[in-house]
């Protein structure tokens, strides 16, 4: 396993790679979200850069449903890094993120001008800003509603074709905040620049770009961000300051878009903090009331089961399809085939028949999808695992067509 963490503090371990991507890679941009970690990071970064005489651009994409606190800071943060600043990208089109708070609408578009009379916000004026009508003429690979992983990737590689030679793509990610991230940086199969485990290659496919993601900030922790917050006297956004007075510990403090996976866990937040901003997203994005109702229950997948004592896990299963039934009969049908396939697997290649799957297994075991129970099984319909990625299948084209059909005949069900 490649060395991953340094033996020096990480404000010290940060500067130094920040030196090293400046004095290295040919260009450079930062991706910031207007969160606490990419706040710290381009401030770093400008702290560098007018050290070494240097200028620097950054990519920021604007969700439109978000914080206004937010889109406050994003601006503070442009005023901030002006004198070190060579282009600011703030994107405003019409791009498909994800929606963990409903199973009818799982995506919805941001910016989409069918929509605009729902905006939860009027269209940014700056001079950075890029909206459809004065997109680049060279973004012919941009589509509405292209997915804003596909976008960040098709950027990236645009990007180093206006540039010449290596390209930096900073993003602050910290690898303490999941699992998946810790495996990026240590993945030996990746390629890297220079081998610096913190760097990865960027492709489109198979398709290599000039483009490298770094991750000058992967080792601090979220104290260490709000240390260099209060020592260094850096800018943040407000919200924080909001959610910590709302009684939200700074460990689960979330923002990005409010509708995603992780993010959602907070959603009920969202109207206590800017309940203007909230009586316009209710109209926006689907289900956001449901989140903001449920997001701290198994409902939407954190916490606790709603399983009743008087319940086996296997009648708790069967209670859960039919009431799935009642409503989205196409929806209890798509689970039932599901579960029947990762029956019929478990017979065939482990030889063992639906009766003798238990209720419950090893969690460990569960968790790491290693071992079939009816425990494993209803946790993924409570999940609402529309592609039952809990039962170890994986996202088709089949699926997502069924489900865009059920999103489509369901789009009027309150």
């Amino acid at each position: 396993m490649p060395k991953v963490f340094t033996e020096k503090d990480v404000l010290t371990a940060t500067l130094e790679r920040l030196y090293y991507i400046f004095e290295n890679f040919d260009d450079y941009y930062f991706s910031i979200s207007g969160g606490k970690d990419s706040s710290v990071m381009l401030q770093l970064a400008a702290k560098v850069a007018r050290e070494m005489n240097v200028k620097f651009s950054v990519l920021y994409i604007d969700f439109e449903a978000q914080y206004k606190a937010t889109i406050n800071h994003v601006e503070e943060l442009i005023t901030e890094v002006e004198d070190v600043l060579d282009h600011w990208y703030w994107i405003a089109l019409p791009l498909s993120l994800r929606n963990a708070v409903s199973v009818i609408q799982s995506k919805w578009i941001c910016w989409d001008t069918n929509e605009k009379n729902k905006w939860v916000r009027e269209m940014p004026k700056n001079k950075w800003v890029i909206q459809e009508k004065n997109m680049p003429k060279e973004w012919t690979w941009f589509q509405k509603g292209m997915e804003f992983e596909d976008f960040i990737d098709y950027f990236a590689d645009w990007f180093s074709k206006t540039k010449k030679g290596s390209i930096a793509c900073c993003v602050a990610i910290r690898s303490d905040e999941s699992l998946n991230r810790f495996r990026t940086l240590i993945n030996k199969k990746k390629e890297t620049f220079q081998n610096k485990s913190w760097t990865t290659r960027i492709k489109i496919g198979i398709k290599k770009t000039n483009t490298y993601s770094c991750f000058p900030i992967y080792d601090w922790k979220t104290s260490d961000i709000w240390t260099a917050v209060s020592n260094l006297n850096l800018k943040f956004n407000s919200i924080y300051e909001q959610m910590y007075k709302n009684g939200v510990p700074i460990y689960e403090q979330r923002l990005c878009q409010p509708y995603g996976d992780d993010q959602k866990k907070g959603l009920d937040q969202f109207k206590s903090l800017e309940y203007e901003t909230w009586e316009k997203v209710l109209n926006r994005v689907h289900g956001v009331n449901f989140g903001n109702i449920y997001c701290r229950t198994s409902v939407l997948g954190v916490i606790k089961t709603e399983k009743p004592d008087s319940m086996t896990w296997q009648e708790y299963a069967v209670f859960l399809l039919e009431s799935l039934g009642l409503y989205v009969p196409e929806l209890r049908d798509h689970y039932y085939y599901k579960i029947k396939a990762f029956f019929d697997w478990y017979e065939r290649k482990k030889g063992i028949p639906v009766s003798e799957i238990n209720d419950e297994e090893d969690k460990r075991l569960e968790n790491a999808k290693k071992i079939a129970s009816w425990r494993r099984i209803a946790r993924a319909l409570e999940h609402n695992d529309f592609y039952m990625k809990r039962l170890s299948f994986c996202q088709n084209k089949k699926d997502t067509k069924k489900l865009l059909e059920l999103q489509g005949k369901y789009k009027n069900m309150t």
